[in-house]
């Protein structure tokens, strides 16, 4: 498989990762977009040592983390919708509110933890390829893990281990 068609089959995941981690389509669609762009352009710096995938996830999060630290300095943007109430509506099904829930604790993670997470929860990669995507010794990953699942429990008031589910 050449180069191209390894970087087409790993878009979906790209996808997905990206979503979760910005919680919006668009931005995680321009995300990918960005981090295609950065590898084409840049193809000639990867050795391949290692999967090609781990190399994309890897632009992908810095590319990322980039954004954070721009948009920390220039401020929080406040959508529109959040300052305009909304009519009241009958409750969610107890296992939306769940997931919502969840969704809201994820979203409250230091950025450190988060990206651990939805690496090894929501990829399914090991506790090695999510470290090596991440650039950290296995320790730290796992340290980090056991952080995000710790704070997901106490902000959940969940006593139990969350049970995030792949949806690959």
């Amino acid at each position: 498989m050449d180069f191209l068609d390894e970087i087409e089959a790993t878009v979906p995941t790209l996808r997905r990762y990206a979503r979760a981690l910005t919680r919006n389509a668009d931005r995680a669609d321009d995300l990918v977009q960005d981090c295609l762009e950065r590898a084409i352009r840049k193809r000639s710096l990867f050795a391949p040592t290692g999967p090609l995938q781990a190399w994309l996830f890897r632009i992908l999060i810095n590319l990322w983390r980039n954004d954070l630290r721009f948009e920390r300095r220039r401020g929080e943007h406040v959508p529109i919708d959040s300052l305009v109430s909304e009519p009241s509506v009958a409750p969610a099904q107890p296992g939306r509110i769940a997931l919502a829930e969840m969704s809201r604790a994820i979203d409250r993670l230091p950025d450190d933890q988060r990206e651990a997470l939805l690496l090894v929860v929501l990829e399914g990669l090991s506790y090695q390829d999510a470290a090596d995507i991440l650039g950290i010794p296995a320790g730290t990953l796992m340290s980090r893990l056991g952080r995000a699942r710790a704070a997901l429990r106490a902000l959940t008031g969940s006593g139990e281990e969350p049970r995030l589910r792949s949806v690959k």
